[in-house]
């Protein structure tokens, strides 16, 4: 029987292994000779917390559903009901139909069709690829319509420093070289400004240090890069961990320390470090949204590696 996240394809090479879930083009599980570089989840379960999923057409959020685009108002559906917004796009829970399955290497690819909220026709193709730099995952989206198409892409993996203390994310030092941030509201998290990281000390992870109790769930943006490389390190007090680094396609980083207190088998297991090639909101603010031509396309790559 085809499990709940679709079917399970397997990569290895180099100490990493990887399954992907076919729905949502999801990370299912990474491993490093044997330890967890993220948070996993079980094959015949529905994915928690947008667990691994790709994220297209927007990642993070749209505030209340609502934008305009090319001069035509435009209502997505509520996927975040208890803060009243459209969440990480439309792609998440598509069936991803395989084009490449190689030992080390797997390509799938979705059509995101027109629809409410959402007229445009994008394909959505991912590439996994296990190297000795660890796993790449690269993104494009397909302008297959007539009309220009609003997008942004991410990830979402919670990274794992130490897999033998699961929930110990207090314990862990994270790096974290952005310069800014995007402040928001406590109650719906709907973006209010970008500022300085100066001005928020308990989010300046510019100098690595232990993440404690802070509470994260902001985007970053000012990153500091080497050759145009931006990187967010997790690590533990072994000096064992997990690395996330990308190009400039993403001038944006979403850190969430993942608090569920009314869930403890979820809170706090893991850092989700989320790549974005825009800003939450950016349907409505514009910053860094990506808009493909018709028959144009887009593309962004990450890379999850052992520390």
């Amino acid at each position: 029987m085809l499990p709940v996240s679709g079917r399970q394809l397997s990569i290895t090479g180099h100490g990493y292994d990887a399954v992907i879930a076919s729905v949502g083009a999801a990370v299912r599980t990474l491993t490093h000779e044997g330890r967890d570089l993220i948070v996993p989840f079980d094959a015949d379960q529905v994915r928690p917390n947008y667990r691994g999923a790709t994220l297209a057409p927007w990642p993070n959020r749209v505030v209340d559903g609502r934008y305009a685009f090319a001069g035509a108002q435009h209502q997505l559906a509520l996927t975040e009901p208890s803060r009243g917004h459209a969440l990480h796009g439309l792609a998440a829970w598509l069936e991803f139909t395989d084009q490449v399955v190689e030992s080390d290497r797997v390509v799938l690819t979705a059509v995101i069709e027109p629809q409410l909220g959402y007229p445009f026709r994008v394909q959505v193709e991912v590439e996994y690829h296990l190297t000795a730099d660890g796993l790449t995952q690269v993104v494009t989206g397909r302008n297959l319509g007539t009309d220009a198409a609003p997008w942004g892409t991410g990830p979402h993996p919670y990274l794992v420093a130490d897999a033998a203390r699961p929930g110990a994310v207090d314990a862990w030092t994270l790096s974290l070289p952005a310069s800014e941030v995007l402040t928001v509201t406590d109650d719906r998290l709907s973006p209010v400004a970008v500022e300085p990281v100066d001005r928020h000390p308990q989010w300046d992870f510019r100098t690595p240090r232990t993440i404690g109790d802070t509470f994260v769930d902001h985007a970053f943006t000012a990153l500091a890069r080497d050759d145009g490389i931006a990187e967010v390190r997790v690590t533990a007090a072994d000096g064992t961990g997990t690395a996330i680094s990308w190009d400039e396609a993403c001038p944006w980083v979403q850190i969430h320390t993942a608090d569920t207190p009314e869930c403890e088998a979820t809170h706090r297991i893991g850092l989700a470090v989320e790549p974005m090639t825009c800003a939450p909101d950016a349907f409505n603010s514009g910053a860094g949204l990506v808009v493909i031509d018709a028959s144009g396309e887009h593309i962004a790559s990450w890379t999850i590696r052992a520390l």
